[in-house]
């Protein structure tokens, strides 16, 4: 499995894992470099960036839900300003 998996989600699937009750972050056009020590779950409700990691470049935009997995180094690129419900486990 892929450190990196994007996937879209029905309402009922946002709803039973209780997405809109997670934190928001908000982070404007900027890149730089990012390592999870933590896996990371999030709901893009904003934004378009580029995630770019060893196994590939991944495009990310609204309604997608991204899970990284710990030890990812990457780097994200954000081409327009994200705001993202996000949940560490």
């Amino acid at each position: 499995m892929s450190k990196v998996n994007i996937v879209r989600l029905t309402n009922e699937e946002i709803r039973d894992l209780g997405i809109e009750s997670w934190p928001i972050w908000e982070k404007e056009i900027s890149r730089f470099d990012w390592t999870y020590s933590d896996d990371e779950q999030c709901y893009i409700l904003e934004g378009e960036f580029i995630v770019e990691t060893k196994e590939g470049i991944f495009n990310v935009v609204p309604g997608d839900y991204v899970t990284f997995q710990k030890g990812l180094t990457c780097i994200w690129d954000i081409k327009k300003p994200v705001k993202k419900y996000y949940n560490f486990s």
